[in-house]
């Protein structure tokens, strides 16, 4: 099925990369423990969840509701959004139009 956009990729990357970055616990996605994150530079951690927001996206197309580290991501197609939630509160909303 895949995520519709007509946003280009990169403009959606960067946004749903600092959404993820901001979830609680989200490098646990990677199975990483907290000491392996905490001795990442933080080039290197901007590369993770850059890589995480990246599968999240690609994910979505499957399964429409994903689970990171503390949140839930979750595409809505009807209003072409992709919502991240934490603690039952949408923290950030992605246009994808």
């Amino acid at each position: 099925m895949g995520v519709r956009h007509a946003r280009e990729y990169a403009d959606i990357l960067k946004e749903l990369t600092e959404a993820v970055a901001e979830i609680e616990n989200s490098y646990t996605f990677f199975e990483m423990e907290t000491e392996e994150w905490e001795a990442l530079h933080e080039d290197d951690r901007h590369e993770v969840m850059e890589a995480l927001a990246d599968d999240v996206f690609f994910g979505l197309g499957e399964n429409p509701e994903i689970k990171v580290g503390e949140g839930v991501i979750t595409y809505n197609s009807k209003h072409h959004i992709i919502e991240v939630s934490q603690s039952n509160q949408v923290t950030r909303i992605v246009r994808l139009i």
